[in-house]
């Protein structure tokens, strides 16, 4: 981009140089030829006076009178000439082709004027030189060939070469001016829309903006790109900022609830202990602990779902067998009362599954889409846990036969505090499903949900 300015200035500067030069060689040449007069130095005048000064070449001495040789008289002819000696009095002493009109003395003054000026007669231009210690008039009759004198004031031409100057300057000025304010406003006019671009996007209003074609094509695609992915950022940002809002209200209200029955079976205490029976007090203070635990067990799932969001908790890595890891989970499961008479089935294709895992938190991740599964579901569902080797990956699958997800919840069963139209539980923080993904993620693993109504949910991770 930086080249491409650069020379796109240079080659504008070196345009501005030509045609300043052009423009002041055609005024040059055209004011000289007014300031001659028109006056030609064609080949035919520069050969008439070349044939002038070197006629002396033709020209012998005879009985001490000059004669012009057989190669002169043939020249002569040619150039439709004629040739007049003189003597140091200005007197004829010998003449060839000269016309019946021409005189044969002269005074100094007509010797200058034949030179001068056309006295003769107007087709015909004399010249003047020596030979033999004669002086001699040339005259060539041809009409193409024109001489004049010019005479010069110096004051006069050093007044015009001012004149001449001044009038450079200005068509000179004239002229950059001109190209300059074609090439600026070339130059400036996408500086301005990038300008008005960038306002917008200060105003967050990000409008695409047709690049034109040429040096800031670059630039424009750029811009424009930008303003894409600040769009995206800010929708991204308001909707991270309305879950956020909707996620302080969801806790604040998940906090209260509990807090509530904690105040109001405290106080109920505080004012009846003297009133109920040992068996009362522990119920109440039953509830109160439950709720504590609720709130601790809460509180603890937002820490762990927020330092996994944002990749602050450090995991212990360790190789893992995971067909014996989930076959003793299963084993656990069954052995715990509360699920002792549920049907969890465990199945595998291979004997070993090693994968680098942190043994705890990939326990909570699987113990939380398996007690998703027992608890929403009725006590006849069947969960079933399968593990297999696939093109090198080792895949769990977690599946049921319960009431299944309905479609439109499908997108926000892994949104914390989500809990889909058909829980008919409450139990748990609300936070199970977003911790299991994102621990699963912090393992580099993929997990992906399916669901049927009325038929059942599969989940299914692979490593």
């Amino acid at each position: 981009m930086k080249w491409k300015l650069t020379f796109r200035f240079l080659r504008t500067v070196m345009t501005i140089v030509v045609i300043v030069g052009l423009v002041n060689a055609i005024l040059f040449l055209f004011l000289f030829f007014i300031q001659l007069k028109n006056n030609h130095f064609g080949t035919e005048e520069a050969s008439a006076e070349a044939f002038s000064r070197t006629f002396s070449q033709y020209v012998e001495l005879h009985s001490g009178k000059p004669v012009v040789n057989e190669a002169g008289l043939k020249k002569l002819q040619e150039m439709s000439a004629w040739v007049q000696f003189l003597n140091n009095h200005g007197e004829q002493v010998a003449a060839f082709y000269t016309p019946k009109e021409l005189q044969t003395v002269y005074t100094p003054v007509e010797i200058i004027q034949m030179y001068k000026y056309k006295e003769l007669d107007a087709s015909t231009t004399v010249f003047v030189s020596s030979a033999q210690s004669f002086s001699y008039f040339l005259g060539i009759q041809n009409p193409k060939i024109g001489r004049y004198v010019m005479t010069y004031d110096y004051a006069k031409l050093f007044k015009n070469i001012n004149v001449f100057l001044i009038l450079f300057l200005i068509i000179d000025m004239l002229i950059v001016i001109l190209i300059g304010f074609l090439f600026g406003k070339k130059l400036t006019a996408p500086l301005h829309t990038l300008i008005e671009g960038i306002q917008q996007l200060r105003e967050r209003r990000f409008k695409k903006m047709p690049a034109p074609k040429g040096v800031y094509e670059d630039v424009f695609r750029n811009m424009n790109e930008l303003s894409e992915q600040l769009d995206r950022h800010e929708k991204e940002r308001k909707r991270l900022d309305q879950m956020r809002e909707e996620w302080i209200s969801n806790v604040s209200h998940d906090m209260k609830t509990p807090l509530s029955s904690i105040q109001g079976y405290a106080e109920f205490i505080y004012d009846s202990a003297t009133d109920l029976t040992a068996q009362e007090l522990q119920e109440y203070t039953s509830i109160i602990k439950g709720k504590s635990m609720y709130m601790k067990d809460l509180l603890d799932d937002l820490n762990l779902t927020t330092r996994l969001r944002n990749h602050q908790l450090s995991l212990q890595f360790e190789e893992v067998n995971l067909v014996q890891f989930l076959r003793e989970m299963t084993i656990e499961l069954l052995n715990d009362p509360a699920y002792g008479e549920r049907r969890i089935e465990f199945e595998a294709d291979v004997l070993k599954a090693v994968h680098k895992a942190d043994k705890k938190l990939l326990k909570r991740a699987f113990l939380n889409l398996i007690y998703n599964a027992l608890v929403h579901n009725d006590e006849n569902v069947v969960v079933k846990i399968r593990v297999e080797s696939i093109n090198l990956h080792h895949q769990i699958t977690i599946s049921d036969n319960g009431q299944g997800i309905p479609a439109k919840d499908l997108e926000q069963v892994f949104e914390r505090y989500y809990r889909g139209t058909n829980t008919t539980s409450k139990h748990g923080t609300g936070l199970g499903m977003a911790i299991a993904r994102d621990i699963i993620s912090a393992h580099e693993g993929k997990l992906d949900l399916t669901s049927v109504e009325h038929i059942g949910t599969t989940i299914t991770i692979v490593f």
